[in-house]
C-alpha cells in the first residue's frame, strides 16, 4: 500500500513545471482580457450549501456533485461543479444593479465523473456571465468573448455549434406531451436513435403533423438547417418561429462580427435543457471530438434568490485550453545564479534584476545547481556586480 501513495484518483490531476507555467501565463492573459472587455471578476466559494448548487439547474449537476455533510450545522454541503449557479447568486442577491453586469471568473470544480474538458474531473474552469439584457446583442458578445478566449489561447480553428432549447421545448409543448414523455424522447434525440423517438411519438398519441415535426428534428444539423427547418417546421406553433427567429438573428449577426467563423446548427442538440432557457452553443476543434467551450442563455436562474435577471455566458476549462493549444517554444531568459553573500550592492543589483522580470536565483552552499548555457552567474567587478555566461563564470 505504501508503495502506492503516489497515485491520484481517476481523473484529478497534478500540474508541473512548464505546464502549470504555462496555465498561470493563460489564466493572466484571459482576466485581463475579460477585464478589457468590461468583466469584473468574481471568487465564489469552493463549497457551498447543495441547494444553492444545484438551484436552478434541475439534475443537470446533481450527479456530478460530491456532497457531504457540514458538521458545523448539520446540512448538506456541495463541492461546486459548476459556478454559474453561484455568480447568479452574487448578481441577483449580493449587486442587485439595475444595468447590464459583466462577471468573470476563475476556479477548480470538481466532477463526480468527468463530463468532456480535457478528461478530467477537476476542471480549471473560466467563463463570463452577463445578467440583465435579452437580446441578441448579449448572446453574440458572449459568443464573441468565447472565440477571442480561443484566439488568445492560441486556437484559431475553432467551430460553433449553435442551437435554441426553446424549438424542442416549445414542439413538446404544442404536442401535448407530459413531463415524463417529453424527458424520454429528449433522451432519444440526443441519442438521435431515430426508431425510439417514432416509437415514443406514437405511443404518446401526439397528432402526425406535430410527430413528422418531432422527427425531423434529429436530421435538422448541418451548415443550411435553419433553411431546411423553416420548411420542415412551417406547422409550428407561434413560440417555435420565435425561437427558429432567435437562432437565426444570432447567426446574422454573429456572421457580420466574425465572417470567418464556421458557424453548424443542431436542433436537436439541447445541452443543459433542464436550466438553459434560449440559445445553446458550444465550440470545438477539428480532430478532437469533445467540446473546448460551451454556454448558453438561462434566464430563469436568478428567480430562487429573489431576482430574475436575463443571464448568457460561457464556460471554457483552462487545462484543455493548453491541451489544444499549439506546442510554443518558451523563449525564457536565462536563469541567473547568485553567491549567498549579504553585500549590499549585490542585493541592489539582485532585486534591480527582480524587478525587471529576471529569474534570479541564490546559491546554496553544499547543493547541486543547475549549469549549461541556460544559466548566467552574477560576479564581481570593480565596486558592482554583473552577469556573466554561466560557462564564463
Amino acid at each position: 500500500m505504501s508503495q502506492e501513495r503516489w497515485r491520484l484518483p481517476d481523473g484529478i490531476d497534478e500540474v508541473l513545471p512548464p505546464e502549470a507555467a504555462s496555465l498561470e501565463r493563460l489564466r493572466r492573459l484571459l482576466l485581463d482580457l475579460y477585464a478589457s472587455w468590461g468583466y469584473e471578476l468574481v471568487i465564489p466559494p469552493f463549497i457551498d450549501y447543495l441547494e444553492s448548487l444545484l438551484t436552478g439547474t434541475g439534475s443537470d449537476l446533481d450527479l456530478k456533485t460530491f456532497k457531504l455533510t457540514d458538521q458545523v450545522s448539520g446540512r448538506l454541503l456541495g463541492v461546486r461543479a459548476d459556478m454559474t449557479p453561484q455568480v447568479a447568486r452574487m448578481d441577483a442577491h449580493r449587486l442587485r444593479r439595475e444595468a447590464p453586469t459583466r462577471l468573470c471568473y476563475l476556479g477548480t470544480v470538481l466532477h463526480t465523473r468527468s463530463d468532456g474538458f480535457a478528461g478530467t474531473r477537476a476542471p480549471l474552469q473560466i467563463g463570463a456571465e452577463i445578467f440583465g439584457h435579452d437580446g441578441v446583442e448579449s448572446d453574440v458578445e458572449i459568443l464573441r468573448l468565447l472565440v477571442a478566449t480561443l484566439e488568445a489561447a492560441g486556437i484559431d480553428n475553432a467551430y460553433l455549434d449553435l442551437g435554441h432549447v426553446g424549438i424542442y421545448r416549445a414542439l413538446a409543448s404544442q404536442a401535448g406531451l407530459d413531463r415524463g414523455q417529453e424527458m424520454a424522447l429528449f433522451d432519444a434525440l440526443q441519442r438521435k436513435a431515430i426508431p425510439e423517438i417514432h416509437a415514443l411519438i406514437e405511443r404518446a398519441g401526439v397528432t402526425a403533423a406535430v410527430g413528422d415535426m418531432l422527427l425531423a428534428l434529429p436530421e435538422l444539423n448541418g451548415d443550411d438547417a435553419l433553411e431546411r427547418a423553416a420548411a420542415a417546421l412551417a406547422q409550428a406553433a407561434a413560440p417555435v418561429q420565435a425561437a427558429l427567429a432567435r437562432l437565426r438573428a444570432v447567426a446574422d449577426e454573429t456572421a457580420r462580427w466574425l465572417p470567418g467563423l464556421s458557424v453548424h446548427f443542431d436542433l436537436a442538440e439541447l445541452r443543459g435543457y433542464n436550466y438553459k432557457t434560449g440559445i445553446v452553443f458550444a465550440a470545438f476543434v477539428p480532430g478532437w471530438g469533445l467540446e473546448i467551450g460551451r454556454g448558453g442563455r438561462y434566464d430563469d436562474i436568478g428567480r430562487v434568490f429573489g431576482r430574475s435577471r436575463p443571464a448568457v455566458g460561457f464556460s471554457t476549462d483552462l487545462k484543455g485550453l493548453i491541451a489544444q493549444a499549439p506546442a510554443r517554444e518558451a523563449a525564457a531568459a536565462p536563469t541567473v545564479l547568485a553567491p549567498w553573500s549579504a553585500d549590499a550592492a549585490l542585493q541592489a543589483e539582485v532585486g534591480r534584476l527582480r524587478r525587471a522580470g529576471r529569474r534570479v536565483v541564490y546559491r546554496l552552499p553544499g547543493a547541486a545547481e543547475p549549469g549549461g548555457a541556460e544559466v548566467e552567474v552574477l560576479v564581481p567587478e570593480g565596486d558592482g556586480w554583473t552577469i556573466k555566461p554561466g560557462a564564463d563564470a
